[in-house]
């Protein structure tokens, strides 16, 4: 198994959401709730159209999913961004059925797709994949909006802080900006 990299940089995480949302609403649904569900690629593709559209198209505000890898349940708040992929995609490809997945891809497919769109914006060191969406949540959530390394852990479900430190590839980062702010 190939260990992927987080989105580290907000401008191609920015890019990326632009080109997919011209390109294809199903991929820009998929990149924006992977960001900000912070779900498991596998999660990601068992959701059906009814865990997040209401019997009229409307988004719901929650999703609840049961996590495959550890079978615990999870009570996700589907924020603005979130909302309004989902919204774009039900005007682009709706009306959808309770039961149509909504991405209807193999995992494996899934990695392809976030590999190449990090490629497409020049990001051509390291390897991207489906992980790389839940891991970005948790790099952005701490290097740009100070969330406690606790917190994170407990969203992505980790047994300890070291754990997820090492999962989001912050602990580098972050000695690395100690070296740059000490100058003795």
């Amino acid at each position: 198994m190939v260990t992927v990299e987080p989105i580290r940089d907000p401008q191609k995480l920015a890019e990326i959401k632009r080109r997919l949302k011209r390109r294809d609403a199903r991929y820009y649904a998929f990149f924006t709730l992977g960001l900000n569900t912070a779900l498991r690629p596998g999660d990601l593709l068992k959701l059906k159209a009814g865990d997040v559209y209401d019997e009229f198209g409307k988004v719901k505000s929650l999703l609840f999913v049961t996590a495959q890898k550890t079978g615990k349940r999870h009570r996700i708040k589907l924020n603005d961004a979130a909302r309004e992929a989902l919204e774009h995609l039900w005007a682009s490809c709706g009306p959808l059925k309770g039961q149509d997945f909504l991405f209807p891809w193999t995992r494996q497919h899934a990695w392809r797709l976030v590999n190449r769109w990090c490629r497409e914006v020049g990001l051509t060191e390291g390897s991207y994949g489906g992980h790389t969406l839940r891991k970005t949540w948790g790099y952005m959530a701490r290097k740009y909006h100070g969330v406690p390394i606790e917190l994170i852990q407990a969203k992505l479900g980790h047994s300890t802080p070291a754990v997820t430190r090492r999962y989001i590839g912050i602990t580098d980062d972050e000695i690395e900006d100690v070296e740059n702010h000490v100058n003795l």
